[in-house]
């Protein structure tokens, strides 16, 4: 039987036995399969005619993936004291067709085939990693996975040595995690590949700080009036760092609420109101953002006791009584329940938005993947 497979193995055209016409056979994800006859002999014919067909299913779907005059030129995303409003705004905007196209059958555009990205981890992470890799998938990209039990680094290797090393294999993206802060302005001065900034201990993680805006835009379209309470361990925490940044200069007010011993000495620095009590800071918020205790930063001090700190500053339904009544719950996880957070709290999806943060991260990295690799072709490659 001769047949032949187009769209990567959605489309199956074939001859029976006996018959000298083209038969089709069409499967998308999750639907039965369709089949049918082209009504033609000729192989060509047939392939523009199944094409055809196929387009027509998948056209619901369709999201228009022009390319869009640039705000954001950079070929970095480094750090969000980098970006001004309008950048912010522009790839807030730029994330929106991503948010319809994740939830549609298809998941799969290849505007970036061809491209390799390196995921190079040397902090553990499950959500921004495999978000970063669902996003460049999805965009038809080569992606290849690096952790740091599989760096040289672990032979005596140098992090710049190895970053000069990948850099020798000419990657288009690096998105990096490390426990340095700074390391990945410093990565981007040495390589010609751009940089995306995944974490870098204490200081930075833009694109958490740029989905949790998403995920709030989505919901109040406006920043101008809201008010956003950031609660816990600020002074290890890049995203509280992130966020402050990236919502003050969208146009929310900002309260800050911890134990004095995690707020940074140079807090008063930022555009912020600072509390110790969650009651204070709480009052008429519109969206209540909890952190994660970062236990891997906490060196050489006490942790404070579970039972007593969320008795303090753990969020559960009595304290966002203190909030606006239909406040929102936020969280960039990993959780630790029972500790920042109450589980049913965490789970209620009338309050908390933090399954719909998973969801928008994926589509913030696949803006910040397209828009990237555009800026390279428009002011590097050209």
């Amino acid at each position: 039987m001769n047949s032949k497979f187009l769209k990567s193995d959605h489309i199956k055209l074939y001859k029976r036995e006996n018959s000298n016409y083209w038969q089709m056979k069409i499967k998308l994800p999750r639907q039965k399969s369709i089949r049918s006859s082209t009504g033609t002999k000729i192989l060509k014919e047939a392939e523009k005619i199944a094409l055809k067909y196929y387009s027509g299913l998948i056209k619901k779907n369709y999201i228009n993936f022009k390319k869009s005059q640039p705000v954001f030129k950079k070929i970095h995303l480094v750090e969000t004291a980098d970006l001004n409003k309008k950048e912010i705004e522009y790839i807030l905007n730029e994330s929106k067709k991503y948010i319809k196209f994740n939830k549609s059958k298809i998941k799969k555009i290849n505007i970036l085939e061809g491209r390799t990205i390196f995921n190079l981890f040397f902090e553990d992470s499950t959500r921004t990693r495999t978000s970063f890799e669902v996003a460049a998938k999805r965009l038809g990209a080569d992606i290849i996975n690096v952790s740091v039990r599989d760096s040289s680094i672990n032979k005596g290797e140098t992090l710049l040595d190895t970053m000069t090393t990948i850099n020798s294999m000419n990657p288009d993206i690096l998105i990096v995690r490390h426990p340095e802060e700074g390391i990945s302005k410093k990565i981007s001065s040495i390589v010609e590949a751009s940089v995306i900034n995944a974490g870098d201990g204490s200081h930075e993680h833009p694109t958490q700080a740029l989905l949790d805006a998403l995920t709030i835009k989505n919901k109040f379209k406006k920043f101008s009036k809201l008010k956003i309470a950031i609660c816990g361990d600020i002074l290890h925490s890049r995203v509280a760092r992130s966020n402050i940044i990236i919502l003050s200069k969208l146009g929310a007010k900002i309260n800050v609420i911890g134990p004095k011993e995690w707020l940074p000495k140079n807090i008063k620095k930022f555009p912020v109101n600072i509390f110790t009590e969650m009651k204070k800071g709480l009052y008429n918020c519109d969206v209540v953002m909890m952190l994660r205790i970062q236990k891997e930063r906490i060196v050489g001090k006490i942790m404070p006791n579970q039972k007593s700190y969320f008795k303090k500053y753990g969020l559960d339904y009595n304290k966002l009584k203190y909030a606006k009544k239909n406040a929102f719950v936020m969280h960039p996880g990993p959780m630790n329940r029972g500790f920042e957070i109450d589980s049913k709290l965490a789970d209620d999806v009338t309050r908390s938005l933090i399954q719909e943060q998973v969801a928008m991260g994926v589509a913030i990295r696949m803006a910040c993947l397209e828009i990237i690799i555009n800026n390279r072709d428009r002011f590097i490659n050209d």
